[in-house]
């Protein structure tokens, strides 16, 4: 078997021709997106020459096979029936870019948070990085606040329940605030 097989998640020692180096780095992401959505994670992180996933929202970082399989069955148990739907798809010399939506039923604890049985549909954008053909690192960005909202624990900060839910939770930024802007020049 060839080392350039998207598959494999490892990479020829020469770089293909452009067009064929963005099929491949294609048909990888599609072979890890597709193990991840049939949640067949041995699959999932095999596609991967190094895994890692970095949560941008959360500032969190998965690195290596273990982390990320502990990450990928956090998901699975709070959303069992997950499933990312692709978008659309743009490449840049050392990525491919995913726009996205997961969707998933909160049916077990997710950080903490019980099971709520709500839905949520949260649009991401993902980033998987490479080295020729070796997709190194899957970088994940979404709202938290929307999936927080979505999940009944959070509230729109425009809305009058999330105005007051702000200013009960965080008196001192909501005071400091109204300070700043009854005296003009007040800095806290």
């Amino acid at each position: 078997m060839s080392d350039a097989n998207p598959g494999s998640g490892h990479g020829s020692v020469d770089a293909p021709h452009p067009g064929a180096l963005r099929e491949m780095r294609e048909a990888i992401c599609f072979a890890h997106m597709n193990a991840e959505n049939a949640h067949s994670f041995t699959e999932c992180i095999g596609v991967f020459h190094h895994a890692r996933y970095e949560l941008m929202p959360t500032g969190e970082i998965y690195d290596g096979p273990a982390r990320v399989d502990v990450l990928l069955n956090e998901n699975k148990t709070a959303f069992p029936d997950f499933n990312f739907e692709v978008i659309e798809l743009a490449h840049s010399p050392g990525s491919v870019f995913v726009e996205g939506v997961f969707r998933g039923t909160h049916l077990g604890p997710w950080r903490g948070l019980p099971a709520t049985g709500r839905k949520v549909v949260v649009p991401m954008l993902i980033i998987f990085r490479f080295e020729k053909t070796d997709m190194t690192c899957e970088r994940v960005y979404f709202d938290l606040n929307t999936v927080l909202r979505q999940l009944g624990v959070a509230w729109d900060p425009n809305s009058t329940i999330g105005r007051i839910s702000a200013a009960i939770n965080h008196p001192l930024t909501i005071a400091g605030a109204l300070l700043r802007k009854i005296v003009p020049g007040r800095r806290s």
